[in-house]
């Protein structure tokens, strides 16, 4: 018998983590309280509940059950910690955040057997995966605090952030967000989720010895329906950041809808596993293991539904099937197993559901001959085929180890497959030939795209999705913004109904009517502008038009009044511009460049326009002109410019941040500024490859479809810009609930603002709204930059590791 012959009989041997001194740790514990203020403090409810081990049902240690006053406590102390921790020296903060990352580290060993106790999943994958991961997120926060005041100018924190998380990675997503908030100044207040509080409780202890002050960060377990609901809805939070579901996601976007919070959302999944007939089938196995078992498949971005050129599928899927029967599902702390505990019994009970589901539907099911341990909530790794693309296994989340499969022929039909799904995640793709994965990387619809690897995370590269996988980015320096914003915006107050600030015409600058004196009383010649979409000017549906009056109170003229199916053609309008996407960036810079060149010609046209509509001096109305062409110009040059960027993570490859445009946007205009309002959310948009929907200020609204002729007549592709004109507010609400429009930018009252967030729930669309705050468009720090190319586009990380 040789070597190889002994290794392929020799028998399995268990290889057990000792657990001794978190056993020792817990017993010292018998029962956690509340973290407030770095003191442990009794729930007000006096109630506690249980941890349990999910791989055998044991309770570990009770945990404080907390209620709203628990809730008020912890809030109050991070306000209190904030008043300091915000004006704390960059430097001081990088030295807390070093301080974190290095305890983390000497007790890295300690933390991943408790994840696995807790969690229940592998033990090589909290010690090799999920721990120094932690450690990393706050070594790199340490770099972001210590550059904060150079790498942002103009930007604060945003105060008290209220952060929920899961029990997928219950430390991991814990570092993702608490890393970020606190290196940008803000105070938290964090729940853990029910099922996996203890490394969040033992991170606490670590609060204190690193020495970091005190409110800065509280820690507050207990229910979703009491912690989490009182979070959420807390008029002292400034910020939410939720990892969860899909439905709680939209849950708690109606909640915060119109109370002035920031809103990160990084929700569910059904991420395609794409595998090109080129790819090396043992290596896509393999990627297959690590994307769908890896944590027991409970991964919101798990390959789940695995897309196969159709022929290599019967090959691919006979390898798949033989490695299965070699997976190991056992005790989390045994370091030879592959596949871990469910987290609950619930859970368990709901992946069955599902999997019955998929059987009923149709679907084979395959699972290894072997059998799960009867003790603890375990489920044998899954694979089903004959599977259409419409059943409920290929379309809902399982969030367990359950693996579906379906073929495809050409590259384009791969990418139909792939966006065949409500989420928007992430997905990986399986080619040797660079060039096809890189081809079709762009045209998948998610937040994180892996090129012949999977699961790969890394501090430096922001994660997040698309649609209704959620937004906002955690990780890289786009997650920073999600914890800032402009200094500026601290000292603007709300108003109840911004409007347009009448300023009186004087009588040497009355607008003069420069045509000629007719011999005879002619009537004047109607201009009542029409809707402009698709690049027609077409009449409103509804057949109504709209009185427009000036500052004066006299009629200037008419709008039309649109409706619902004019919102509905000017989406689909949009739509079908989708190709402008496509555009080179120096193709839509030129376009911008031309769109200014025929403005500026009609300068003097524009500004009186102004003038009749808000009673402003013509001294102002051209500075408002010329400051809306400089605008042009600096979107123009922006074009080409903001970016994407390539991050070197700690592994032989690198990770392409591309920026991509949303989509679909719709935008509301202000009332100031009709002119300079309208163009300054248009232009930013329509730079970054976006389709707009705009609607116009209702006061002043002849501004916006002035522009029409100036789009016409400079090679703006049709439909690019549609511009619905009518009342604010019914057309926002149509637009918040249109499940076409991909995003959604609202500028008008603070009432308007909470509709547009509650109405844009129903797909998990993007929302930027000023909760009637009025900007200094005028300002080129409030009125444009960054901050407008950002919300005009989503980042996707493309992963794409090298080496022989």
């Amino acid at each position: 018998m040789n070597v190889m012959e002994l290794f392929e009989t020799m028998e399995y041997g268990p290889a057990p983590e000792a657990a001794n001194t978190v056993q020792t740790w817990l017993k010292e514990h018998e029962r956690f309280g509340l973290f407030i203020e770095n003191q442990w403090i009794e729930p007000a409810s006096g109630q506690y509940m249980e941890s349990t081990n999910p791989a055998n049902g044991k309770a570990l240690v009770q945990v404080a059950s907390a209620s709203s006053a628990d809730v008020d406590a912890a809030v109050s102390a991070a306000r209190k910690a904030f008043k300091t921790w915000s004006k704390t020296p960059d430097h001081v903060r990088a030295r807390y955040m070093y301080a974190l990352a290095r305890q983390i580290q000497k007790h890295a060993r300690f933390l991943s057997v408790l994840e696995s106790l807790d969690n229940g999943k592998s033990i090589r994958e909290t010690r090799d995966i999920d721990i120094p991961l932690v450690a990393r997120h706050f070594y790199y926060h340490a770099g972001w605090a210590q550059l904060m005041k150079r790498e942002l100018p103009g930007y604060e924190p945003v105060g008290v952030v209220g952060q929920i998380i899961p029990w997928n990675f219950p430390l991991l997503m814990l570092a993702w967000k608490i890393a970020p908030a606190i290196a940008m100044g803000n105070t938290v207040v964090l729940k853990p989720a029910r099922y996996t509080p203890l490394t969040a409780l033992k991170f606490a202890e670590i609060v204190q010895e690193a020495g970091l002050p005190a409110g800065v960060i509280n820690i507050v377990t207990g229910e979703a329906s009491q912690v989490g609901d009182a979070l959420v809805k807390h008029p002292d939070v400034n910020k939410i950041a939720f990892t969860g579901s899909t439905e709680v996601g939209r849950s708690i976007r109606r909640s915060t809808a119109g109370s002035g919070k920031k809103l990160s959302l990084e929700l569910g999944g059904k991420s395609p596993f794409i595998v090109f007939d080129d790819a090396d089938l043992d290596s896509v196995v393999e990627g297959v293991v690590d994307a769908i078992w890896f944590n027991q498949g409970q991964v919101c971005c798990a390959g789940s539904r695995l897309l196969v050129q159709e022929n290599v599928a019967e090959r691919l899927l006979n390898k798949l099937r033989a490695r299965m029967e070699r997976l190991r599902v056992g005790d989390p702390l045994d370091k030879g197993i592959d596949i871990g505990a469910i987290v609950s019994p619930s859970q368990l009970q709901e992946i069955e559901r599902l999997v019955a589901q998929g059987e009923a539907e149709g679907a084979e099911k395959w699972q290894p001959s072997w059998a799960c341990p009867n003790e603890g909530s375990f489920f044998p790794p899954t694979l089903f085929t004959n599977v259409s693309p419409a059943s409920s296994i290929a379309q809902v989340e399982i969030f367990g180890p359950v693996l579906v499969a379906m073929t495809f022929r050409t590259p384009a039909e791969a990418a139909q497959l792939a966006n065949n799904t409500r989420y928007g995640l992430a997905a990986s793709i399986w080619s040797d030939n660079i060039n096809l994965a890189l081809d079709t990387a762009p045209k998948i619809q998610a937040g994180s795209v892996w090129i012949n690897c999977t699961n790969v995370f890394d501090a430096s590269s922001g994660f997040g999705g698309y649609r209704e996988s959620g937004y906002g980015r955690e990780g890289g320096k786009e997650g920073l913004y999600e914890y800032v914003h402009p200094s500026w915006e601290a000292s603007q107050v709300p108003e109840k109904s911004p409007r347009t600030r009448p300023q009186g015409v004087t009588e040497n600058e009355e607008v003069a009517n420069t045509s000629e004196e007719a011999e005879f009383a002619l009537p004047a010649i109607d201009r009542t502008p029409k809707l402009f979409i698709g690049g027609k000017q077409v009449r409103p549906d509804s057949g109504y038009s709209l009185s427009v009056k000036g500052a004066d109170g006299k009629p200037l003229g008419e709008v039309g009044e649109g409706n619902r199916k004019d919102i509905r053609n000017a989406v689909e309008a949009a739509h079908a511009a989708s190709k402008w996407a496509n555009a080179t960036p120096h193709n839509r810079a030129q376009i911008l460049y031309y769109i200014a060149e025929n403005l500026a010609v009609r300068e003097e046209e524009f500004a009186r326009r102004i003038m009749q509509q808000t009673g402003r001096g013509r001294k102002e109305a051209l500075q408002e002109v010329h400051t809306t062409l400089s605008r042009l110009f600096s979107y123009a040059a922006w074009t080409d410019k903001f970016e994407g960027v390539i991050h070197r993570p700690p592994m032989r490859g690198v990770t392409l941040a591309m920026h991509e445009p949303i989509g679909v946007i719709g935008v509301v205009a202000p009332d100031e500024y009709p002119l300079l309002g309208f163009i300054s959310l248009v232009a930013p948009v329509i730079a970054m490859g976006n389709t707009v929907v705009a609607i116009p200020s209702p006061t002043a609204p002849l501004s916006a479809t002035d522009c029409y002729q100036i789009f016409e007549t400079s090679d703006l592709p049709a439909g690019v810009v549609n511009i619905v004109t009518g009342e604010r507010e019914g057309l926002a609400k149509v637009l918040a609930e249109h499940e076409d429009v991909d995003a959604l930018w609202y500028f008008g009252s603070a009432r308007g603002a909470k509709m547009v967030e509650e109405g844009s729930a129903s797909n998990m669309k993007r929302t930027w709204v000023n909760y009637g705050r009025q900007r200094d468009w005028l300002d080129p720090i409030q009125g444009e930059g960054e901050e407008f190319l950002r919300a005009s586009v989503q980042v996707k990380n493309i992963w794409v590791p090298y080496g022989e």
